[in-house]
């Protein structure tokens, strides 16, 4: 039987370009093939938007999910590129942390519904920008955590805290719980410091860091504004070649191209 592949990209920082390679990575796991499902915890609903679905067309949303009046292939929305699905997100979902905070078994509700996701399926979880119960749920239900980390003087602070999240997760929750990497955003090697922050977190993490640096990059920060990826915005930017080198790598730390074949 396949293994089951549920990666939540999670960050407690906020503009570290976790919702951008959310939306990218799931683009270019579709583009090659691989039937993808992003689920959009974060109550801004940004990878929502940014794969071009509008407000009054999210019917079932990650609250229904998280409440139980909709299951995962109810809610999850097909979007303009072929493989790529997406549970939306609404506001509705900001006030989730404590309307779910009394129910019974409270860090499984979304573990629960991403069992329903068809053999062969990646799913991908935009957590928000908090360690709250939204984010907790996706590491129970997750196989692996993706740490974008935007190359950046702080860059390593609150990384441990995160990192410590993911230990208490394993240690009560979720055993097989693992860190899938750590992918370096918005790097500009015009700048020497973006290159020290680079070498500083290779030397501390190793090989935990992935090789591809994803750039800042003008066609990047302009794709949202389209409701496209940047990968269908403009193919052949820096970002887009960036991100479908990641997209690669991310395939072989999976064994995705052994299980392909």
């Amino acid at each position: 039987m396949r293994e089951q592949h549920i990666v939540a990209i999670a960050n407690q920082k906020g503009g570290v370009g976790k919702t951008t390679t959310a939306v990218n990575l799931g683009a270019a796991l579709a583009q090659a093939g691989w039937p993808t499902i992003l689920v959009d915890l974060d109550p801004q609903g940004n990878a929502s938007t940014g794969l071009g679905l509008t407000t009054d067309q999210r019917e079932f949303t990650v609250y229904d999910l998280l409440t139980g009046e909709a299951g995962l292939v109810q809610a999850a929305m097909a979007t303009d590129i072929p493989n790529l699905k997406v549970v939306p997100a609404t506001s509705d979902l900001a006030s989730a942390d404590v309307e779910l905070s009394q129910t019974p078994d409270r860090m499984r509700l979304l573990s629960k519904q991403l069992r329903q996701a068809p053999t062969g399926t990646i799913v991908l979880i935009d957590c928000p920008p908090a360690l709250g119960l939204l984010t907790v749920n996706a590491m129970v239900a997750a196989t692996s955590v993706l740490v974008p980390l935007q190359a950046e003087f702080y860059a390593l602070e609150g990384l441990s805290q995160l990192l410590g999240t993911v230990k208490h997760v394993r240690q009560t929750a979720n055993p097989a719980l693992r860190i899938n990497g750590i992918l370096l955003t918005m790097s500009d090697y015009r700048n020497n410091l973006s290159q020290q922050v680079e070498a500083d977190v290779r030397e501390t993490l190793g090989d935990l860091v992935y090789p591809t640096v994803i750039p800042r990059n003008v066609r990047v920060s302009e794709a949202p504004s389209h409701a496209q990826p940047v990968l269908s915005y403009d193919p052949n930017s820096k970002g887009s070649l960036a991100y479908r080198q990641f997209a690669e790598e991310f395939c072989g730390r999976l064994k995705l191209v052994t299980e392909a074949a």
